[in-house]
């Protein structure tokens, strides 16, 4: 999570200016108001994050507190495939963290059968994984997002127009979902052999293999 500082300074001849900083990480914004407090030269303040949500000091120190017990440093890879004859998608999700000072990876696959094209199928991997962070308890912080779609992660990442009415649908979806959870998604497009764990799951769920498995690792990938 970034935060936006805005301040009131006061001058030795008591001129009063306002500053407003860019948006910097939550945990140097407290560092940077603690330490401008014991100048004694700050008369007010206040914290904004991307969502123009307001935070105190108070509530800042609890969720930095809170960072260091739960998911952070995400890392998510999502992939879809989809079987045109029977009309069956597979949804392929790896997702990479830390908590508790340990590196984690999960991976999970589910099957879809309300599917109509291999878009929709990777629209619906990308909902499917934002839903797994929601259970792992991530919220209010910038993940990474990666997947070997052009079309969904140029849409998302607002370089395309949505013009297809279904998948402006499942886009929408998507963006209230990371609204909920406080997540700021940095959409990245690699090539399909730097996404083939997600490929991989993806393709063992229209096998009919159901996949689920929590590994810790030495490092994320």
């Amino acid at each position: 999570m970034k935060l936006t500082i805005e301040w009131i300074y006061e001058t030795q001849t008591k001129l009063q200016i306002k500053y407003r900083s860019e948006a910097i990480p939550a945990a140097h914004a407290f560092l940077l108001i603690e330490d401008m407090k014991k100048t004694g030269r700050m008369k007010s303040y206040s914290l904004t994050d991307e969502h123009d949500s307001e935070w105190t000091m108070k509530e800042l120190k609890k969720y930095l507190q809170e960072l260091e017990i739960e998911p952070h440093n995400v890392q998510l890879y999502f992939d879809g495939g989809f079987n045109r004859e029977e009309k069956l998608a597979g949804l392929g999700v790896v997702i990479y963290f830390e908590q508790n000072n340990q590196h984690y990876r999960l991976r999970l696959n589910q099957q879809a059968h309300y599917l109509i094209s291999n878009n929709e199928a990777e629209y619906a991997a990308l909902l499917f994984a934002i839903e797994q962070l929601e259970e792992l308890g991530v919220h209010h912080q910038a993940i990474e997002v990666f997947g070997d779609s052009q079309v969904v992660i140029n849409e998302m990442n607002g370089e395309w127009a949505v013009s297809d009415n279904a998948l402006a649908s499942w886009a929408d979806k998507v963006d209230a979902k990371l609204q909920k959870l406080g997540l700021t998604a940095i959409y990245q497009y690699v090539e399909r052999k730097q996404n083939d764990e997600a490929d991989q799951l993806a393709n063992q769920a229209l096998s009919g293999t159901e996949i689920s498995a929590k590994q810790q690792v030495k490092r994320k990938k």
